[in-house]
């Protein structure tokens, strides 16, 4: 059929009908309201959100509501490294880049350098952590302030995330995985595991600071299936569900 289109983190096929995917991922689309409220705080749009290139999102109407009371949230985003950055990598870390220049926040950008060697036959890890530090250096050219930026690149800094990733893997079963991404009885191990490391980061600084803080996640929207298997488990443990913002 014309309109069959397959969004995943790995893999977009066809003509991606926006409107139908935002539909079938349970997502809200961005209106004219939210954008008001979102430019109330920030004074004007950034032209990723007058164009509608950022159209969908998940309790960005509830973050607001946290902010509003003087609950500042913090920033996630990421990159798995698997070979140079282009122009289509940008576009979330520039948006990403004006929040916090915005509001003020913090950030903490994730680098699962084996979320590629996972899913990759062709790349090894050294090749993974290889791009991963020339990937650092181009994310640091964008411009965010370094006294609020963290990178946490997952095969040296697995310490920080491991028991709270436990946690989260505890409570996700593979059937809930295996209908998220399509997955069959021929993937590893490590695929069907990594979904939890990128779901930690957006509780980890709850976790270090013994409370809840909320977290925004502007991401394309390939990646929410990832948020999508772990919403409900970050209540069960008692975190906040962070809100996600999709280009």
């Amino acid at each position: 059929m014309a309109n069959e289109f397959k969004v995943t983190p790995w893999t977009v096929t066809g003509n991606v009908d926006y409107e139908k995917l935002t539909k079938e991922f349970g997502t809200e689309p961005i209106t004219d309201k939210l954008l008001e409220r979102i430019k109330k705080h920030t004074k004007e749009l950034h032209f990723m959100l007058r164009r509608r290139i950022f159209f969908s999102h998940r309790d960005l109407n509830w973050l607001l509501d946290e902010y509003e009371k003087g609950n500042k949230f913090f920033l996630y985003t990421g990159r798995a490294p698997s070979g140079p950055i282009h122009i289509g990598h940008l576009v979330p870390w520039v948006f990403t880049r004006w929040l916090q220049d915005k509001f003020g926040v913090e950030l903490l950008f994730q680098i699962p350098d084996e979320e590629k060697f996972f899913f990759k036959d062709d790349l090894t890890l050294e090749e993974t952590e290889k791009w991963a530090h020339e990937n650092i250096l181009d994310i640091i050219a964008l411009g965010f302030d370094p006294k609020k930026t963290k990178f946490l690149i997952d095969t040296k800094d697995a310490g920080q995330m491991y028991k709270t990733a436990c946690k989260i893997a505890k409570k996700i079963t593979f059937s809930t995985v295996k209908a998220a991404f399509g997955f069959s009885d021929s993937n590893n191990l490590g695929e069907i595991w990594y979904t939890t490391m990128q779901a930690t980061p957006a509780v980890l600084p709850s976790v270090q600071k013994g409370k809840n803080i909320p977290c925004l996640i502007p991401m394309g929207v390939d990646q929410d299936p990832h948020f999508r298997v772990a919403r409900d488990v970050y209540t069960k443990l008692g975190f906040y569900k962070p809100a996600l913002i999709h280009a």
